[in-house]
C-alpha cells in the first residue's frame, strides 16, 4: 500500500503519549483518537482529561470517549472514519471482535514486555518484582484473547539495578513509539510476518493491588529490593511500626548478615534505614511516614526517631 494510512489511535495514559506523538510526526494520517472518559482527580475531584486526550486536542484531532466499546453507536462512529488500521496503546479495555474488524488491516497493540512473557495489565511492574534483567516491547496483532495475538516486532531494553516502575515506563514508552513506527511501515509494505506466540512460555502480569506492597521481612533482602522497586510509584511498599504505616523507596541490598529478627531496625542515619530481612540487610534511602510526604531518610529522622531494635510488622 503506497498511500498514507488512515489510523485510529486508541490509548489513555502517559505511556501512550509518545506513540501518538510519533504517529503524528509520521507519514500516515491519524483520523481520530479514542481514550477513556475524563475522570475526577485530586482533592477537589475535578474532572480531568487523560494525557492522550490533551495531546489529541492540542493537534485538533477528533476525540471519542465511549463509556462502552461494545455500544453499536461507538462502532458506527469508528467505521465512519474509514480507518485502515487501529493502533492500541494502553487503552485500558478489552476490545470486542466487532471493533477489531473495523479496519481492513485490523488492530495492532504496543505491549510493554517481550511476549509471551507478562501478558496482562502490569508487565513493567512484574518484570521488576520478579528480578528480571531485561524486558522490552512487543508490537502484536490484537485478537480476542488477552495479549495472545501474533507478534510483529519486538525490541529489548535492559533493566537497571535502581530502576523502578516509574523510571522504566518512560523508556519503554519511547522504545514502543520507535518500534511502532517501524511496524506500521512494515505493514504498509507487507514486509512483516506475524509470529504466533509460544503458549507454553506464557506468563501473566495481573493488575497490582495495595496488599501486594505489604512487606514480608522474612523474605531475602534481594527479593524485597525487587518488590519495592516494582511497587514504586504505585501501590508502594510498606510496613507498620507502632501502629503507623511507613512506605519505603530507593532500596539497596547490603551484603552483611544480621542475627536480628526480620523487620528489626539495625541502624538509622543519613545514609539510610537498615532493616534485617530473612537474608541480609536492606537499606532504605527514602521513606514516607503516614500522613507525610516522601522524603530522604535523613529528613525523616529529624522529626521521627527510628531507633535500632524497633521492629516493623
Amino acid at each position: 500500500m503506497s498511500r498514507p494510512l488512515r489510523l485510529i489511535f486508541m490509548g489513555t495514559p502517559d505511556f501512550a503519549v509518545p506513540c501518538l506523538q510519533a504517529l503524528l510526526e509520521g507519514p500516515d494520517a491519524v483520523a481520530a483518537v479514542v481514550c477513556q472518559p475524563d475522570r475526577p482527580r485530586g482533592r477537589g475531584r475535578k474532572l480531568e482529561p487523560p494525557p492522550v486526550k490533551r495531546l489529541a486536542a492540542a493537534n485538533g484531532l477528533p476525540v471519542l470517549q465511549p463509556e462502552s466499546v461494545k455500544a453499536p453507536e461507538f462502532l458506527a462512529q469508528l467505521e465512519a472514519f474509514a480507518p485502515d488500521l487501529l493502533v492500541v496503546v494502553a487503552y485500558g479495555r478489552i476490545l470486542p471482535a466487532a471493533v477489531l474488524r473495523a479496519a481492513p488491516l485490523g488492530a495492532i497493540n504496543v505491549h510493554a514486555s517481550l511476549l509471551p512473557r507478562y501478558r496482562g495489565a502490569a508487565p513493567i511492574q512484574w518484570a521488576l518484582i520478579n528480578g528480571d534483567g531485561e524486558t522490552g516491547v512487543s508490537i502484536m496483532q490484537l485478537d480476542a484473547g488477552m495479549d495472545t495475538g501474533p507478534v510483529l516486532l519486538t525490541a529489548r531494553e535492559a533493566i537497571r539495578p535502581e530502576d523502578t516502575a516509574g523510571t522504566l515506563a518512560p523508556r519503554l514508552a519511547a522504545l514502543g513509539a520507535q518500534t511502532l513506527v517501524q511496524a506500521v511501515a512494515g505493514l504498509k509494505t507487507g514486509q512483516l510476518s506475524p509470529r504466533p506466540q509460544e503458549q507454553a512460555l506464557a506468563t501473566q502480569a495481573p493488575m497490582l493491588d495495595k496488599a501486594l506492597g505489604h512487606l514480608d521481612w522474612t523474605q531475602p533482602a534481594a527479593r524485597l529490593h525487587c518488590l519495592i522497586r516494582g511497587c514504586d510509584p504505585w501501590p508502594s511498599a510498606y510496613a507498620f511500626l507502632q501502629g503507623r504505616r511507613y512506605r519505603f523507596f530507593k532500596p539497596v541490598c547490603v551484603e552483611q548478615s544480621s542475627d536480628a529478627a526480620p523487620g528489626t531496625i539495625c541502624r538509622a542515619d543519613g545514609s539510610g534505614l537498615y532493616v534485617a530481612s530473612g537474608q541480609g540487610l536492606l537499606c532504605l534511602r527514602e521513606i514516607q511516614p503516614e500522613g507525610k510526604r516522601r522524603m530522604p531518610l535523613a529528613a525523616c529522622l529529624h522529626g521521627t526517631p527510628l531507633a535500632p531494635g524497633l521492629i516493623f510488622t
